[in-house]
């Protein structure tokens, strides 16, 4: 399809497009001539991804366009490919800025520990204290640790056992996609959509709960 097509079929006008292929969000299309390209499905999906990330998730430029370079780095393994992705993204709960001597801090790195030993996950780079989202759980447990709502590993097992298992569906998804580009495109996508149907599910089924428990 020309430029003209992919602005019909997105919904996104051609001055926009040009500018997410001047700043690199949207691979240039193949050159049929001097002053024309031609584009395909793949630039579609991408295009409709970059409008998500921006719209949606509120995502800066500069930050959709360091993502989309780990999305499209074939140099990458997959687990690679997929960590350097989401770990660009912004986390909505930033590491605490306390000291890593403040006993809160320091019983939640323990906390952290002893969970993803309990659960036998690796503390390596993917899960380890380098992981943007180990670190933001860090500082979620410590400050709830500060408000007087302190959580021990056996609070938290039920949780991330449960999380397991959402992982192991999420990737049988994305597996069903045939290239690891199209694999990491679908992963941001769902980090940046899917997980606020994942909280609101949550919430609903506390309100669907508490109704059963304790009635209107």
């Amino acid at each position: 399809m020309r430029l003209a097509d992919l602005s019909e079929h997105s919904g996104v006008s051609l001055a926009t497009i040009k500018y997410y292929l001047r700043e690199g969000l949207l691979p240039p299309g193949r050159r049929i001539n001097a002053t024309q390209a031609e584009y395909d499905e793949s630039h579609l999906r991408r295009l409709r991804l970059v409008r998500a990330m921006i719209q949606v998730g509120r995502i800066p430029v500069a930050t959709v366009r360091e993502v989309l370079a780990h999305v499209d780095d074939d140099s990458l393994g997959l687990t690679f490919r997929l960590g350097a992705a989401l770990w660009a993204l912004p986390h909505p709960t930033e590491p605490s800025s306390d000291p890593e001597d403040d006993p809160s801090t320091t019983a939640a790195h323990t906390l952290v520990a002893d969970l993803l030993a309990r659960l036998g996950w690796r503390t390596t780079c993917e899960v380890g204290d380098l992981n943007p989202a180990h670190r933001a759980l860090v500082a979620a447990l410590a400050t709830l640790d500060r408000l007087g709502y302190p959580l021990d590993t056996d609070d938290l097992l039920p949780y991330a056992r449960t999380m397991e298992q959402a992982a192991a569906y999420d990737l049988d998804r994305m597996e069903i996609l045939p290239t690891p580009r199209e694999q990491a495109e679908y992963a941001v996508a769902g980090a940046v959509l899917f997980e606020p149907v994942l909280l609101n599910l949550r919430r609903l089924a506390q309100a669907e709960e508490s109704g059963r428990r304790y009635g209107l």
